[in-house]
């Protein structure tokens, strides 16, 4: 079983992936390109980890004792990685750049996964120098309830480390979803993009805003969060990460520049204080959301 866990890339999915790790007493070392952030999007899960988990601040600051360093070195989060999980931002140049800076550092034994939301494994593994060491091992948000893990390898993945992979998604209280075959969007986000898809162009047509869709989605369904919510939680981001791949209609192209602007203002969701929403007390929060007719 590993024992040194080396997050790369502490955003949204990066710092709870590195918290839920070290609360389950796995030794954590995160690299991020910008230290406090870091450890700001960490301080942020306190109140999630309380309220969903009954966690006292106590066991809160106990596990956060098993985040050993937090920083931009290059040496010290890698140096005795039994296992690393890359969360950077999804960019295929991003994440080459990467694994060119990071490879030379990590000693034999590491095993590589990527957290990629919008990329296959066959995309990444020529970018790293232990093939039969690398898969993609990949998280839905707010894991510590949704606690999926979904792993896949190349046919050059060593069958023994997606073993130890599964051995170790279990270990933090993952379910692991093992794919037989490498697909875009794995199982998880296949079956959800074309939800949300449905909804961007709802709202890019003219047909409503996000905050109705909502509305009428929950009422109508009786789910606790409609698809815009979903998209802030997640990391606007890393919707139009994947949209943007496969818009090719007159009107997805008109969603995918929509989202863009959208980012371009710093509007990408909870992380940004606004997205959809705004952050924090976001309208559907309120009481009367599903019922009142202007709630924003």
């Amino acid at each position: 079983m590993f024992k040194n866990i080396t997050i790369a890339g502490a955003g949204t999915l990066g710092s709870q992936i590195a918290f839920q790790t070290a609360l389950c007493n796995f030794n954590v070392r995160i690299w991020n390109p910008h230290p406090e952030r870091a450890k700001r999007r960490l301080a942020a899960l306190r109140p999630f980890y309380k309220k969903d988990m009954g966690l006292t601040d106590e066991q809160f600051d106990q596990a956060m004792s098993h985040i050993l360093s937090i920083t931009n070195d290059w040496e010290i989060p890698f140096k005795d990685c039994d296992y690393l999980i890359e969360s950077v931002p999804e960019s295929l140049n991003v994440k080459a750049d990467f694994y060119h800076n990071v490879c030379p550092h990590l000693p034999e034994k590491t095993i590589i996964a990527s957290n990629s939301s919008t990329m296959v494994p066959s995309q990444l593994v020529n970018y790293v120098d232990r093939p039969d060491k690398f898969l993609h091992m990949h998280f839905a948000n707010h894991i510590w309830t949704n606690n999926t893990a979904e792993i896949v390898g190349t046919d050059r993945t060593n069958p023994e480390v997606i073993k130890k992979v599964i051995e170790f998604a279990k270990a933090i209280k993952m379910l692991p979803v093992h794919l037989q075959k490498e697909q875009h969007g794995y199982i998880m986000n296949a079956l959800s993009v074309p939800f949300l898809n449905a909804a961007l162009e709802l709202w890019a047509n003219g047909v409503a805003d996000p905050i109705t869709i909502d509305k009428d989605w929950m009422n109508s369904t009786g789910c606790p969060f409609g698809p815009f919510m979903s998209m802030d939680m997640v990391g606007i981001r890393t919707v139009y990460a994947i949209f943007a791949q496969q818009a090719r209609t007159p009107e997805e192209l008109k969603v995918a520049k929509t989202m863009k602007d959208m980012i371009d203002a710093g509007h990408y969701g909870v992380e940004a204080g606004e997205g959809f929403y705004k952050y924090p007390n976001p309208a559907f929060e309120r009481a009367d959301f599903l019922t009142s007719i202007e709630a924003r």
